[in-house]
């Protein structure tokens, strides 16, 4: 055998270092493809900045109508409230015997043995008009 003589194929040949204007040449294809694919990146971006401030103004227009509209309905209920409070309480002074007693000498109503007396210079009153009136809701 032949010393250094071998079967194994020789090492591939290093490509031929490219010069200066080559490597400047495919820097150029490269940046070429590139503002394409910035402006389809800007393009997304943008419109996830639209989506974005569009879903912020409504989560801010729904808190303060909902808001408004809570306060509404709390104030609603709150007059309802009272309302049943007072109706609640006519309901136990109409089963109350000394209000009715009260209510009929408002009326004009007088006992069986009462005596009416009036003064002389008594203004003029229609019969049901001594007493406050009570307005129900």
């Amino acid at each position: 055998m032949l010393a250094g003589v071998t079967d194994i194929p020789p090492p591939p040949v290093p490509p031929a270092r490219a010069s200066w204007w080559q490597r400047t040449e495919r820097r150029i294809q490269r940046l070429q493809r590139l503002p394409l694919t910035m402006m389809i990146a800007s393009l997304l971006a943008a419109l996830g900045i639209v989506q974005l401030t569009f879903q912020l103004g409504n989560s801010v227009y729904r808190s303060v109508t909902w808001s408004q509209d809570t306060r509404a309905t709390l104030a609603r209920t709150a007059t309802l409230e009272r309302d049943v409070r007072i109706l609640q309480d006519a309901v136990k002074a109409n089963q109350d015997p000394t209000y009715l007693r009260a209510l009929a000498r408002c009326r004009g109503f007088v006992g069986a043995n009462e005596r009416v007396v009036v003064a002389s210079d008594a203004p003029e009153t229609p019969p049901g008009e001594n007493c406050k009136a009570l307005r129900v809701p």
